[in-house]
């Protein structure tokens, strides 16, 4: 069963309070993602936030976790260098599991458009969710760790499913071990 999503003792405001800057930190990422404003987007994070990825998420199509946040920007601006992406997220379910600790899911809609290595257009749009950690450091909500889970998608390369298994909806369980 889940929780309630708010911890014992905090107040409804302080958690009504936790549950926007939560949602402003998601909506900013989305957008300076789309934006390239890599700096912005660097600051979202801990420096020691951890982004854990599927098969072909990482340049050259490894998988496995980048381990902080400077590592994390170096892929993500190889892998978006010449792609104009859309990101949507949406139907959050947040659970604030104390004053400075909190996790959500996220389901998500991302599009893109760019050129593949051979120079023709590419084009993608996805299907999924995010699975996210977050800290409040310094008096602010920052990210600290995320998993993107691909569930279907359609683009140049025709119908492209999860290449690694689903988590179900024990995702964080998952996600944890």
């Amino acid at each position: 069963m889940e929780p309630q999503g708010r911890p014992q003792g905090m107040s409804d405001i302080e958690w009504l309070v936790a549950l926007e800057e939560i949602r402003q930190l998601k909506a900013r990422r989305d957008r300076y993602v789309d934006a390239h404003d890599w700096a912005a987007l660097e600051a979202l994070h801990a420096p020691d936030h951890v982004s854990h990825h599927a098969s072909g998420a990482a340049p050259g199509g490894a998988s496995g976790a980048w381990t902080s946040a400077a590592e994390m920007m170096k892929n993500i601006r190889a892998i978006m260098e010449n792609m104009i992406s859309t990101h949507h997220s949406y139907d959050p379910e947040i659970i604030v599991e104390s004053p400075t600790k909190a996790r959500a899911v996220w389901a998500m809609t991302g599009g893109s458009v760019g050129k593949g290595a051979d120079g023709k257009s590419t084009w993608n749009i996805i299907y999924g969710y995010y699975y996210e950690t977050y800290e409040k450091r310094d008096g602010r909500w920052v990210f600290t760790t995320r998993r993107w889970q691909r569930y279907l998608g359609v683009g140049t390369e025709g119908v492209t499913f999860p290449q690694e298994p689903l988590p179900g909806s024990n995702a964080f369980e998952t996600f944890n071990s």
